[in-house]
């Protein structure tokens, strides 16, 4: 059962963090509390199994990011933990994960490819080929940034 302030609490972390060196200290103060009260509940929330992970989403278009690629890839099951590692290490890769393959898509792994021009996504996408050894793989471009929006928790009337 939570508290009153456990509420405001929740409802604050599931909003975009404010654009600060000190967001929580931000949040802290639009509470009431301090900045270590907060930080202590949001760990008592870890520990307890309350909050399981924080998550990011980039606004790629808004931070200036104009190509964006989903390389898809094509990698050795027996690999993808080894491949994906490396894939993942890459800065320009936002996001990396294994998916099945299915009749006629043979590819299991993706990445998230932001740059500043097609030719800086294509660029990257061969640096990863390169550097894992993997050769099949394609490049599809977004067209449009969807929504993203989480699970929110306690909202007023």
């Amino acid at each position: 059962m939570f508290t009153e302030l456990d509420k405001q609490i929740i409802r604050e972390l599931q909003e975009d963090l404010p654009l600060t060196s000190r967001p929580y200290k931000v949040i802290a103060d639009k509470i009431g509390i301090t900045e270590e009260e907060l930080l202590a509940k949001v760990q008592e929330f870890v520990d307890k199994g309350i909050i399981r992970r924080f998550g990011a989403a980039l606004r790629h278009r808004e931070v200036g990011f104009t190509a964006n690629a989903m390389v898809v890839w094509d990698v050795p099951d027996e690999k993808t933990r080894e491949v994906g590692a490396i894939m993942a290490g890459f800065p320009e890769v936002s996001h990396c994960y294994q998916r099945p393959r299915y009749p006629g898509w043979p590819y299991n792994m993706f990445t998230m490819v932001h740059g500043l021009s097609k030719e800086e996504c294509e660029a990257t996408a061969a640096r990863i080929a390169e550097r894992t050894g993997i050769k099949k793989y394609d490049l599809l471009y977004s067209t449009a940034e969807l929504k993203k929006d989480s699970m929110k928790y306690f909202m007023e009337e």
